[in-house]
C-alpha cells in the first residue's frame, strides 16, 4: 500500500520579519499566560491567580496583517473590479472549493535568473521534461528558489515570475488555481519599476496579474518547501482559504498530499 504524506508549503506569519515592504510587515502582541491569568480575573470577577492552575491563565495573540501577509491565496478582486472580459471578480469568499483541491503539478524554473520572465516557451519546455499535459483545474506550482531568501530583506528582489502570456497560457487550459514560491506572481516589483522607468511602457507593471481580467484566476504567494514533494505530478494540492467577506485575498497553509510508491 502506498504511504501518504503531507507536505507544508506555506511560511509563518512572524513579526518584524523584512520580507515585506514596511507598511506590510505583520506585527503580533503575544498574551502569554501570565498576562492572560489577569484577563481572567476580568471575566470571573472574584476569582485569584492562585485559583487557576499553577496561577496561569490563556494565552491569546492579537495581530496586524493584511490579507496577502504569509502564505496566501489572491482572488480575482485582487487584480481589478472585472473578470472574464467584463464580469464582476470573485472575492474570496466567492472562491469556489472545487478550485482549492485538485492535481497538482510543480514546474522548477530555479534555473531562471532574478527578475527574468518565465515565458511560454519555458512552460511548454518544462512540461515537455516532465511528460505532462496539462488539464482543466490542475493547480499550477511555480518553483523559482526564492524561498530560500525568506526572513531578509533579499527576498523581495529574488526569483523569476510569470508574465502575462504565461498566465493566459495556463488559464486558457482551464487552470483556477496556481502558486508560487516567491513574494509575487508577477516578476519582482523592483524589476518591473526599473524597467517602466527605463521604458514608459505600462504593459510592464503587473502583467501576470492582470492576466486576470480576461480569465478569472486566483494565485497563491510566498509559498515553500516545494523540494519536498519530491515529484513533478501524481499528487494532490489542498489549499482552502480563509473567508474574509468580500475581500481580495485570505490566508492559506497548502498542502500537497504525496502518495509515495
Amino acid at each position: 500500500m502506498a504511504r501518504k504524506r503531507f507536505v507544508d508549503l506555506s511560511i509563518s506569519i512572524e513579526p518584524e520579519l523584512p520580507s515585506d515592504p514596511p507598511m506590510m510587515i505583520p506585527k503580533v502582541d503575544y498574551i502569554n499566560h501570565e498576562m492572560g491569568a489577569a484577563q481572567m480575573q476580568e471575566f470571573y470577577p472574584g476569582v485569584k491567580k492562585e485559583q487557576l492552575p499553577g496561577g496561569l491563565g490563556w494565552a491569546v495573540e492579537f495581530l496586524t496583517l493584511t490579507t496577502h501577509s504569509g502564505t496566501h491565496l489572491d482572488a480575482p478582486y485582487h487584480y481589478h473590479p472585472t473578470m472574464d472580459k467584463g464580469e464582476p471578480s470573485l472575492t474570496i469568499d466567492e472562491i469556489p472549493l472545487d478550485w482549492c483541491f485538485n492535481d497538482g503539478v510543480l514546474l522548477d524554473f530555479r534555473h531562471k535568473a532574478d527578475g527574468e520572465h518565465i515565458s511560454v516557451e519555458d512552460v511548454e519546455q518544462e512540461l515537455d521534461r516532465i511528460r505532462y499535459e496539462i488539464k482543466p483545474l490542475d493547480i499550477i506550482l511555480v518553483q523559482t528558489g526564492a524561498d530560500a531568501a525568506w526572513g531578509t530583506e533579499k527576498y523581495l528582489v529574488t526569483g523569476a515570475g510569470m508574465d502575462r502570456e504565461s498566465t493566459l497560457f495556463l488559464t486558457e487550459k482551464g487552470v483556477k488555481v496556481v502558486g508560487i514560491d516567491a513574494w509575487s506572481w508577477d516578476r519582482p516589483l523592483p524589476f518591473q519599476a526599473k524597467e517602466f522607468s527605463e521604458h514608459g511602457d505600462p504593459k510592464v507593471i503587473w502583467e501576470a496579474h492582470f492576466a486576470g481580467i480576461d480569465i478569472g484566476y486566483c494565485h497563491m504567494e510566498k509559498l515553500a518547501n516545494l523540494s519536498a514533494i519530491g515529484k513533478p505530478h501524481r499528487f494532490q494540492v489542498c489549499c482552502f482559504p480563509i473567508k474574509i467577506k468580500g475581500a481580495s485575498a485570505g490566508w492559506t497553509r497548502p498542502v500537497a498530499i504525496v502518495e509515495d510508491d
